[in-house]
């Protein structure tokens, strides 16, 4: 069984440059698959670099904000989710 886990929101999204800045409410690293879910978003992407104040990181925790480029457009208040599990 699947259980999805919250890992962030999204709290601002440039669409010129289709990236999104992330508030982080558990751990992240590159790597993980994140699902991005909210109205009109649903799906998911490998997690291949982000970046704390324009400088690239491997992990992120909680309360930290971080930039990461995505493969569509996603809205302010879209929920991510790492996917755990079979």
């Amino acid at each position: 069984e699947k259980s999805q886990v919250l890992v962030g929101d999204v709290t601002h999204f440039f669409d010129k440059i289709q990236v999104c800045v992330v508030r982080v409410r558990k751990t992240l690293k590159v790597g993980d698959v994140l699902h991005f879910k909210g109205k009109a978003t649903d799906f998911s992407q490998k997690l291949v670099s982000m970046q704390i104040d324009h400088k690239p990181v491997d992990v992120a925790v909680k309360d930290q904000e971080i930039g990461l480029k995505v493969k569509k457009q996603v809205y302010v208040g879209d929920e991510i989710f790492i996917d755990q599990g079979l």
